[in-house]
């Protein structure tokens, strides 16, 4: 009996860090949208340096008081400044991809992410990578050729920024998975905001202008407060089910953009777009799932 209530509990926790991440990729897909609508209308480096220092101010409300001084401590503050450099890179290019691009189509781009890590790893680190996860890689960039349809009449190059972007967060994820072997969690997204907005604060003096309405400052606010639920909201569910459980979900942010773009926005991805959405959505979750999956049993896939 009591082998039962702790089965139904174990699923319950589950089913909460399942539900803790979908809300986190709501709170994702509902920034970008909020990005793209103020995208127009207000400097990139204002934009920014506000999102920043409003998820760095309540992140330091929220972790000092919780582990106190010592979250201040660092082995490699370098490491910490290039990963906030390499946030605020991914912030750029989002804020100018959405300018231009729909929402749907921008956020299935990023999520080819995992794909890239995979790439990098094989290509500069020389990991062993099985040729599942190779044919998963390619059929992430065959979505992504796809969506941007490289020599049609259609074919834009700022198509090519979410790609930039997700290079850009391939490496900060990489950087962030050396720095949580030494660093603490809380330590690393307290920096990382903070060195993103005071990067950002530099370039202000030279863009600053009078907004056009009180409600663009909210919604920039609004965004930089997404920003932090989201992380939060993405911590709490890696610490209630398992990484290969809560991967997969991950990419119904995809879905939530396309919505979001639907109900703001009035787009509609075509069937082509459609396909390569597609594509992307399953190569990538099932790349992220391997990777959890082979770093969990501790060895690597047979080469066969």
């Amino acid at each position: 009996m009591s082998g039962m209530t702790g089965g139904v509990g174990r699923q319950a926790t589950t089913l909460t860090g399942i539900s803790l991440a979908l809300v986190a990729m709501v709170c994702f897909a509902t920034l970008d949208s909020i990005t793209k609508y103020v995208s127009t209308g207000v400097p990139v480096f204002m934009a920014i340096w506000f999102r920043y220092t409003v998820q760095a101010v309540l992140t330091t409300a929220v972790v000092l008081p919780l582990c106190g001084m010592r979250v201040l401590r660092t082995v490699h503050p370098k490491f910490h400044v290039l990963r906030g450099v390499l946030l605020l890179s991914t912030s750029l290019l989002a804020f100018l991809s959405l300018r231009s691009m729909p929402v749907g189509e921008f956020t299935a781009i990023v999520m080819i992410a995992p794909l890239i890590i995979t790439l990098l790893a094989a290509t500069l680190l020389g990991e062993k990578v099985s040729p599942l996860r190779w044919a998963l890689v390619v059929g992430g960039f065959v979505g992504t050729l796809i969506i941007i349809r490289p020599g049609q009449d259609a074919f834009e190059w700022h198509t090519l920024l979410p790609v930039s972007l997700a290079f850009c967060m391939a490496w900060f994820q990489t950087l962030t998975s050396k720095l949580a072997k030494t660093e603490d969690p809380a330590t690393m997204h307290l920096y990382t905001g903070w060195v993103a907005s005071l990067v950002c604060a530099l370039g202000l003096p030279f863009v600053w202008q009078t907004l056009p309405s009180s409600q663009t400052w909210w919604l920039i606010a609004l965004v930089g407060v997404l920003g932090a639920i989201g992380h939060f909201l993405l911590i709490l569910s890696y610490q209630r089910a398992p990484a290969s459980t809560i991967t997969p979900y991950l990419y119904t942010q995809i879905g939530f953009a396309m919505l979001g773009g639907w109900l703001v926005f009035s787009h509609v991805p075509d069937r082509w777009a459609l396909l390569g959405i597609a594509m992307i959505a399953v190569c990538g979750a099932a790349g992220a799932w391997l990777v959890v999956r082979e770093s969990k049993i501790g060895v690597e896939p047979a080469d066969s």
